[in-house]
């Protein structure tokens, strides 16, 4: 059994009457990679909001390194500490860099914020490098950027604060496919190179497959289905789990069978009783 560094137990959050997030657990381990799937409105993106903690929970806990996340964080350097252990990579990277500073600036602001006596030049070249960015790209400004060079902007940023967490979410979709590709073998080697766990929340059962080692399925904020990916993808158990990978156009495709099935997944009563699967181990993968 590998070390735990993400824990998460009986998480749950309302909006008024919509369960954004209804008992999720499941526990991350070092170098792990887990991906959350779902369809928009699944609780996906509330759940990684809360694990970052971008949003509070109204029950259940998160643990990081065994340190609870659930209390707020009293003193400044306590909360820079706990953003230190879990960093978010947002869809679009444009949206999520200052349009009015270089790159070389967004990078140091970071390294002073969390590191004010370190040797912020080094550093800098470091994650440059780290990222496949060159000296160049340090002064240029986010709109002289390419979407693909502005999201390896955005995972330095990340790194810069060497987080034991790092959560994507849909760190991919705005991207072209085949700079998709490159971003994604630039992750698979940051998590070799560092041991980092990755948390990656999407719609694209694609890219859980490349880059996942573990899948938890959710629906209607409810966890109904997880395990190893290959496993989950491959021989699927969940009726809505299936759904989602027939919705998957290719040859033979059939738009209106697939409407029929969620239909027929669609809840009879105030509540949909599904089968749940509450709580799911992730091992060391490096």
């Amino acid at each position: 059994m590998s070390e735990t560094v993400l824990e998460v137990s009986g998480v749950s959050r309302s909006y008024r009457s919509v369960r954004a997030a209804d008992d999720v657990s499941f526990t991350l381990g070092v170098g792990g990679s887990l991906g959350i799937v779902g369809e928009s409105g699944s609780g996906k993106t509330t759940t990684a909001r809360i694990v970052v903690g971008l949003e509070r929970a109204d029950a259940g806990e998160v643990l990081v390194r065994g340190l609870s996340r659930t209390v707020r964080a009293r003193g400044r350097a306590a909360r820079l500490a706990r953003a230190r252990d879990v960093q978010m990579v947002f869809q679009d990277p444009f949206l999520s860099l200052d349009p009015r500073i270089t790159i070389d600036a967004a990078l140091r602001e970071t390294l002073r914020l969390h590191f004010p006596d370190g040797d912020h030049s080094r550093r800098l070249d470091e994650l440059l490098d780290q990222v496949g960015l060159g000296s160049r790209a340090a002064g240029a400004l986010p709109r002289q950027l390419s979407g693909g060079q502005r999201q390896r902007v955005a995972i330095a940023r990340a790194l810069a604060v060497e987080p034991a967490v790092l959560v994507l979410d849909e760190a991919v979709a705005a991207l072209d496919v085949s700079v998709q590709a490159q971003i994604l073998n630039l992750l698979a080697d940051i998590r070799e190179q560092t041991g980092i766990a990755y948390l990656f929340i999407t719609h694209d059962l694609g890219v859980v497959r490349c880059v996942t080692d573990d899948v938890i399925v959710m629906r209607q904020g409810r966890i109904v289905e997880s395990g190893p990916t290959s496993q989950v993808l491959d021989g699927p158990q969940h009726p809505y789990t299936r759904l989602l990978l027939e919705s998957i156009p290719r040859p033979g495709w059939n738009p209106q069978a697939i409407a029929l099935a969620r239909r027929a997944l669609q809840p009879r009563g105030p509540r949909d009783h599904r089968p749940e699967i509450r709580t799911q181990q992730i091992g060391d993968h490096r």
